[in-house]
């Protein structure tokens, strides 16, 4: 696809950091032999759907090695690991697998944001989204709205005018949330809107990894016209402290997310839940 950089991984020049969260057990970090790339994983986003047949997927993001050398050994672990801990604006990559009614392919080089559908009949992935464009303002939300009262005030002030329509598109929207990050996010890029997983009383730092999860997702909501915050700041310039830390969400269209950020401006950060 024209307008975009080459990335080449191989395995001669890469090597693979994969971090990954499941019920079953803690999440694990394993590590091959050094190379030119470090790739973080969730490997099954909504694994808490798959016996109920709902739509699940992989995401995963892709960072440039800053270690020349680094073995997998007690100590030298935490060496090993700095090489991942890097903000999402270092991501030379990253995107989606939705496995759903087809099974689709979103990612992003920097250059735009591309989507591609496997066709089991060649056995290949076809461009089939190309230069996918947000809308600047949706029509829809997707949040667990079960925890509204537990949120900021600010939050429950933007979602009640969303669900009113007495926000600043005086459009009332509509709910919709798979429990999926891939597929709420997925309809989100096609469609608008917003989407979102909050601070709120009981999980005060929210529930999705910066690292592999929320940086990824922002990277690539960036890369086709959207924004991505925490509700202060912009997801993609926070520095990581460990490999599983844990951030507020909320991204989607330009507008929308620019209108959340307008609520938070009214007040002040020491009222938050989330305290960085």
């Amino acid at each position: 696809v024209r307008g975009r950089r080459r990335l080449r991984v191989d395995a001669r020049d890469a090597y693979v950091l994969v971090c990954c969260d499941t019920a079953r057990s803690s999440a694990p970090v394993t590590r091959g032999r050094a190379g030119k790339y470090v790739a973080v994983f969730d490997p099954l986003d909504g694994s808490s759907n798959v016996d109920a047949g709902i739509p699940t997927g992989t995401i995963f993001g892709i960072f440039e090695d800053k270690q020349d050398e680094c073995d997998l050994t007690a100590d030298d672990l935490d060496t090993c690991l700095e090489t991942t801990l890097q903000p999402g604006n270092s991501l030379v990559a990253s995107g989606y697998v939705l496995y759903s009614s087809a099974t689709h392919l979103f990612m992003t080089l920097g250059a735009g944001t591309y989507g591609f559908t496997y066709d089991e009949h060649i056995g290949e992935f076809v461009l089939t989204h190309p230069c996918v464009e947000i809308p600047k303002r949706g029509k829809i939300y997707s949040c667990n709205e079960a925890n509204r009262p537990y949120w900021d005030k600010p939050l429950q002030d933007y979602f009640e005018g969303l669900s009113t329509g007495t926000g600043e598109s005086k459009t009332q929207y509509t709910s919709r949330y798979i429990g999926s990050m891939v597929g709420d996010v997925h309809r989100t890029l096609l469609y608008g809107g917003v989407f979102g997983y909050p601070a709120d009383a009981k999980n005060k730092n929210g529930k999705l990894r910066l690292l592999y999860e929320a940086a990824p997702m922002a990277f690539l909501v960036e890369q086709a016209g959207g924004a991505a915050t925490t509700g202060r700041g912009r997801i993609m310039d926070i520095e990581p402290t460990n490999v599983h830390q844990r951030v507020p969400c909320m991204l989607g269209s330009v507008d929308d997310v620019n209108e959340l950020l307008g609520h938070y401006s009214k007040t002040s950060p020491s009222e938050d839940i989330y305290q960085p």
